[in-house]
């Protein structure tokens, strides 16, 4: 695999806040797997894997509290379309209702800053779930489904119902964009079960477990940010949003199975809405959720 960088680094009195060593020096540690990467934070202008550019800034930390809470301040700030943070680690990882998010090594940790949708914009954290179903798995020969609203769960075999992926979505005004849809995205790539609670171990899927040529985290940063940028461009237009919705529809998890939301008996789920709402039905009456903690039934 071939990595090019276009960088710039930080300006000479930047401090790292996570690190006691002050200025960055510039030093690089670059290897096939680990590429390009400063022990502080640099700022990548492009970057280009086997041809593949990237457009947008891109920064790099061995750690970092949250992506997302760096990204949003970045979006504020007023960062370009395709700027995003990526992180080796998180400590204070989040994902949705506040809950935190496991980020031990192994895993791909990233936060994108697209435009926000005028238009149907509670439609886009399930396009990119659908979205990043469909294309990790062509690429990664798996059957993915997104479970409403934006966990990616594998849907066939012994792992069937765990989820390898979440999606965060955060709109923050822009000075640039307008409105910014800041979308933070969490993949167990190569997770380490050991590293996780006990409580989890048996709830996630572990990319490289199920790939029969286990891919590293760039190359699935790789492909997961051309799908957030793609996604965030066909949501735009009537027609994309149409094929988006069909997308979602199909790629759906627990279609037919009793589910409850927070913690409430609500009905079968049925289908989706226009807006990425779950539409359930219960003794005939068809209801639509727009927001809570989903439980689905496993199948019989």
């Amino acid at each position: 695999m071939t990595y090019r960088f276009d960088f710039e680094f930080p300006p000479p009195d930047f401090v790292d806040p996570l690190s006691d060593a002050g200025p960055p020096t510039g030093e690089v540690v670059a290897s096939a797997r680990d590429p390009g990467f400063w022990l502080n934070p640099m700022t990548v202008r492009s970057l280009a894997v086997d041809g593949e550019r990237l457009d947008g800034t891109r920064e790099w930390y061995a750690e970092l509290p949250s992506t997302q809470d760096r990204a949003i301040a970045r979006a504020r700030e007023g960062a370009e379309e395709g700027a995003r943070v990526v992180a080796r680690r998180q400590g204070r990882g989040r994902g949705r209702l506040d809950r935190r998010w496991e980020s031990p090594v192994g895993g791909l940790y990233l936060s994108v800053i697209v435009r926000s949708p005028e238009e149907h914009a509670g439609l886009l954290p399930l396009a990119l779930g659908a979205s990043l179903a469909e294309v990790l798995g062509q690429r990664y020969s798996l059957a993915l489904r997104v479970k409403w609203p934006n966990d990616l769960l594998v849907a066939e075999g012994p792992c069937s119902g765990r989820k390898l992926a979440g999606i965060l979505v955060d709109r923050v005004a822009s000075p640039r964009l307008g409105t910014a849809a800041v979308v933070g995205i969490g993949v167990n790539v190569s997770t380490d079960r050991g590293r996780l609670p006990p409580s989890l171990r048996a709830d996630v899927a572990v990319l490289t477990e199920l790939c029969a040529v286990p891919p590293d985290v760039q190359a699935v940063e790789t492909v997961v940010v051309d799908v957030v940028l793609r996604t965030a461009e066909t949501i735009r237009s009537s027609t994309g949003r149409d094929e988006l919705r069909t997308l979602c529809r199909r790629k759906l998890w627990g279609v037919g199975r009793r589910a409850s939301i927070d913690g409430h008996p609500a009905g079968t789920i049925v289908a989706l809405g226009d807006d990425g709402e779950l539409l359930v039905e219960d003794r005939g009456r068809r209801m639509a959720i727009r927001a809570g903690d989903l439980r689905v039934e496993e199948a019989a």
